[in-house]
């Protein structure tokens, strides 16, 4: 039987080999390059190990198998039956390597993969480092450039807060949470009339009254602020000061009220103003009334005592007819005074002004007046100021302002006490003041002791229309007057008992036609 030939097959398989062989080490050579080129990448690691096991697989395969069709086709069968047991020995190894570089892939690969996070990680960690070293160098470089803007920024911004601390007009003061000044600019030094370092200073105790300071504390305390309270202040020389006063409480970071700050807006010229007003309304209202009231009684007056005058004539004098009319024309007369008061106030008198020396006027008064107060153990102490410029007035109604100023002195003391009378000239105003040592007039009335009627004489004493009359004459002579009670003395500055009336006249040289009243 003739066989198959075997020449084709043989062939495929002798070069086949050598083809196998140069593959796995063209493969083998690529993977070294792979490998050199990332040689932390793992994929590329495990396909060199594996091309260097299969290309000596390949290498012993191949040659094995040429090498056996060699040997047979030179009938050397017996050298390559001792040599196949260790080809095939050899190969079964190879096979076995290449086995284990696949199985062992899977756990070379998570490991790997393990290893890849932690290189992420560190990567990143490394490249966020990389980018702070790049901030803080950049940082450190224009550092001082920096430090200089935010510098130059404060300043600025403690200029303006300096400048508005310093220039403004109403009160900006900080105080602890005990009430001594911390700072306070220089308009509330001078409103407040601080003498003494403000650190010394307890704002509490300016507080002229003690309701107005606890409805301030509880304020702060409970509600942390405190909103448009109007309160009294013991202010300067000058009088007490209404200041219209907004706080705010200041806590650390533990919640705790250590210190307060404020501002505080004079309403002192508001209210004084306020209150002229109302008394120039009430006075005009009144004086009106008053002026009626006058006219209409004193025709009946005159006609009741020019009456009792004629009846008198025709009784005994020491009868008791006559007694009895001596005390209606007494009375009648009384009215009449009261009547010319009346029309006083009402300043519906004639006014003939005129220049006039302000001592003079007050020297007169007292030389009417001083034996009776020296009676009543009321000593004069007279200040008059040298060289003072006369003033256009009316003589005749100005007496009349002293003779009411010393006639309520008088009363205030009736044990005795003195009288201090001062003259003097302040800017282009006289300024006078008639100062007793007497009981002083009550926080409660002082704001009514110009309105008509309003006395604290008994019944029969006074008709409350001295002050009023007196008001209205200083008015009408371009002036203002206020009341000081208790009275601060100005060289001692301390706090003494009695009164004191404040009077202050402008200077003018000529009288004019604005300066009269012709009714």
């Amino acid at each position: 039987m003739n066989g198959i030939p075997l020449l084709p097959a043989v062939t495929v398989e002798f070069f086949g080999s050598a083809l196998a062989i140069l593959f796995s080490f063209i493969a083998l050579r690529y993977a070294w390059f792979l490998v050199r080129l990332q040689p932390s990448n793992f994929i590329w690691g495990f396909l060199f190990y594996f091309c260097i096991a299969m290309a000596a697989f390949s290498l012993s395969r191949g040659v094995g198998h040429m090498v056996r069709i060699i040997l047979v086709y030179t009938d050397q069968n017996t050298l390559w039956k001792q040599l196949s047991p260790l080809s095939g020995g050899f190969n079964t190894m190879l096979m076995i390597s290449v086995a284990a570089v696949i199985i062992y892939y899977h756990k070379g690969l998570a490991a790997y993969k393990l290893l890849r996070q932690e290189a992420v990680k560190l990567f990143d960690a490394n490249t966020q480092l990389a980018s702070s070293a790049k901030q803080l160098q950049e940082l450190n470089t224009h550092l001082e450039e920096m430090v200089e803007v935010r510098t130059h920024n404060l300043s600025e911004s403690e200029k303006k807060f300096r400048n508005f601390f310093e220039n403004s007009k109403d009160i900006i003061f900080f105080c602890d949470k005990n009430g001594y000044f911390t700072n306070i600019n220089s308009s509330g030094i001078k409103l407040l009339g601080l003498t003494q370092p403000p650190e010394s200073v307890n704002f509490h105790d300016l507080f002229a009254h003690k309701n107005d300071l606890e409805t301030y504390l509880n304020g702060l305390h409970t509600d942390g602020f405190i909103s448009d309270l109007e309160i009294e202040c013991r202010g300067n020389n000058e009088g007490p000061k209404f200041i219209l006063l907004t706080a705010n409480a200041i806590y650390d970071l533990d919640g705790q009220f250590v210190a307060y700050e404020g501002i505080g807006k004079d309403m002192t010229r508001l209210r004084t103003m306020t209150e002229q007003l109302i008394n120039q309304e009430k006075m005009a209202s009144v004086g009106q009334m008053a002026a009626g009231v006058a006219h209409e009684i004193n025709t009946p007056l005159g006609i009741i005592l020019g009456y009792t005058q004629l009846m008198m004539d025709d009784f005994e004098p020491d009868s008791e007819t006559h007694n009895s009319l001596l005390v209606m024309e007494r009375q009648t007369k009384a009215c009449r005074r009261i009547v010319a008061d009346l029309l006083k106030f009402s300043r519906q008198a004639h006014s003939a002004k005129t220049v006039i020396d302000l001592n003079t006027i007050i020297g007169e008064v007292l030389a009417v007046t001083e034996h009776t107060l020296n009676i009543n153990r009321i000593d004069i102490i007279r200040h008059f100021g040298a060289g003072l410029p006369q003033i256009v007035g009316d003589a005749e109604k100005l007496h009349q302002v002293f003779i009411n100023l010393f006639n309520n002195a008088q009363f205030a003391m009736e044990n005795g006490g003195k009288i201090i009378v001062t003259t003097g000239k302040i800017n282009n105003e006289l300024h006078i003041i008639v100062q007793d040592t007497g009981t002083g007039i009550p926080d409660e009335i002082k704001n009514k002791i110009f309105d008509p009627f309003f006395t604290t004489k008994d019944v029969g004493k006074g008709t409350g229309l001295g002050l009023s009359v007196t008001y209205g004459i200083i008015k009408n002579h371009g002036g203002r007057i206020s009341v000081e009670s208790p009275v601060t003395d100005p060289l001692s500055n301390e706090t003494v008992q009695g009164t004191a009336f404040h009077i202050w006249l402008p200077v003018n040289s000529t009288p004019n036609d604005e300066n009269r009243e012709q009714h």
